[in-house]
C-alpha cells in the first residue's frame, strides 16, 4: 500500500525538528540498535541536579514495594523548598518507547510544574523492554502510584488532587495506570495528561502510515518498540489494555483525560480515537490536535506560536482540574 501524503510540518517547527532528529534518532532504532540507542540516550538526559538548577526545588530517591514477585520500583520525589501540606500531586511516567530512557528524561518540564503550581511530584522508573516486556512496565508504574497515594499526607499532597501524566510511552503508560486504578480499586486520580500518547501496538492507522520513513518517531521505530514490549504477542487478541490501552473495550469510569498530539505524527489518530471513545461513555476527555506539529514538538520548538499555545493550554487544563478537584472537596 502507498504511504497516504502527510500532512505538511509547520515551517517555524522544522528547524526544532531536525535538531530533535539529530540529537535523539542518530541510531536508527531497530531490534539490533535497541541497546546502542539505550546508550545514546543516558548520555543526553542531564542529571536531575542539572534539570534542577536554581529552582527552589528539593528532591529524594526512595525505593518502594514492586508488583508482587517483582523487583522494587525506585521513585525519585519532587517538592517546593520549604515544604507544603495539602499541595496537587503529579505523579510523572517517562517516555523512550518502553525501551529507552530513565525517569529523569524530561525531569526539566517536571522541575517546572512543581514551581508552578506548588506540586509534590514523583517520577517513576519502570523495567524497560525487551528484557521485561509487558506488562512489566505498567506493573511498575501502578505500583508506584499506590504508594505514592498511600503516603500522600507525608509528602504533603492532597490525595483528592493527584494527576498522572506523560509523554509518548509515558502518556500510553498513564492511561494504563488509570485503567489499572479503575479496574483494580486503586488511587482516585483527578486526571490523566496523555501527551502524544503511545496507545495502540497494531500501528496500522492512516497517521501511522503517513510518517513512514519521516518525522521523529516514524512507523518503524514504533513497530521496533511494540515488538520488543509485546513479542509474539502483538497484534493477537490476547494483547492486554494494560500493555496498549487502545485495547480496552470499556473507556467509562475513567478520570477526566487531557490528550494532546501533533495533527504531523505517528499517534495522531489512535490519540484522537482514545478521547472520542471516552467521550462515548459519557467521560471527560480534552481533547488537541496541532497543526503541523512534530511528536514532542514543545521540546524542541518551545518558542514557536504553535507551541506557546499548546503549553498555554496544557497549563490551563492543569489548573482546572487540580483546582477544582481542591475546591470540591
Amino acid at each position: 500500500m502507498p504511504r497516504p501524503r502527510p500532512v505538511p510540518y509547520d515551517p517555524r517547527l522544522e528547524s526544532g525538528l531536525a535538531a530533535c532528529r539529530q540529537l535523539i534518532e542518530g541510531i536508527p532504532l531497530r531490534a539490533h540498535t535497541i541497546h546502542a540507542n539505550r546508550a545514546h540516550f543516558a548520555t543526553i538526559v542531564p542529571p536531575l541536579e542539572t534539570a534542577i538548577g536554581a529552582s527552589p526545588v528539593d528532591f529524594e530517591h526512595v525505593t518502594v514495594a514492586g508488583p508482587a514477585g517483582a523487583p522494587e520500583v525506585e521513585l525519585t520525589v519532587l517538592r517546593p523548598r520549604g515544604g507544603v501540606r495539602g499541595a496537587p500531586g503529579i505523579y510523572a511516567i517517562h517516555g523512550g518507547g518502553m525501551i529507552l530512557g530513565n525517569r529523569f528524561f524530561g525531569a526539566a518540564g517536571l522541575v517546572d510544574e512543581v514551581v508552578r503550581y506548588g506540586a509534590v511530584a514523583a517520577t517513576v522508573e519502570y523495567r524497560l523492554a525487551p528484557e521485561h516486556p509487558a506488562p512489566a512496565a505498567a506493573e511498575d508504574c501502578y505500583a508506584g502510584l499506590v504508594w505514592f497515594a498511600e503516603h500522600a499526607r507525608d509528602l504533603g499532597v492532597d490525595p483528592s488532587r493527584v494527576l498522572v501524566s506523560g509523554a509518548s510511552a509515558g502518556g500510553g503508560l498513564s492511561a494504563a495506570v488509570a485503567l489499572m486504578a479503575r479496574d483494580r480499586g486503586g488511587p482516585a486520580l483527578a486526571g490523566q495528561l496523555l501527551d502524544c500518547p503511545m496507545l495502540d501496538d497494531r500501528n496500522e492507522s492512516v497517521s501511522s502510515r503517513q510518517y513512514d520513513g519521516i518525522g521523529i518517531w516514524d512507523r518503524h521505530n514504533n513497530d521496533t518498540a511494540w515488538n520488543a514490549v509485546l513479542g509474539a504477542d502483538r497484534g493477537t487478541d490476547g494483547v492486554s489494555p494494560y500493555a496498549a490501552p487502545a485495547r480496552a473495550a470499556d473507556l467509562s469510569g475513567l478520570p477526566p483525560a487531557f490528550v494532546t498530539v501533533g495533527a504531523a505524527e505517528v499517534f495522531r489518530d489512535e490519540a484522537v480515537e482514545y478521547a472520542t471513545r471516552i467521550w462515548a461513555t459519557g467521560g471527560q476527555a480534552e481533547l488537541h490536535v496541532w497543526a503541523g506539529a512534530y511528536h514532542g514538538f514543545t521540546g524542541f520548538s518551545p518558542d514557536a506560536e504553535v507551541s506557546r499555545a499548546a503549553a498555554a493550554t496544557r497549563a490551563s487544563w492543569i489548573e482546572r482540574v487540580l483546582g477544582s478537584t481542591g475546591r470540591s472537596r
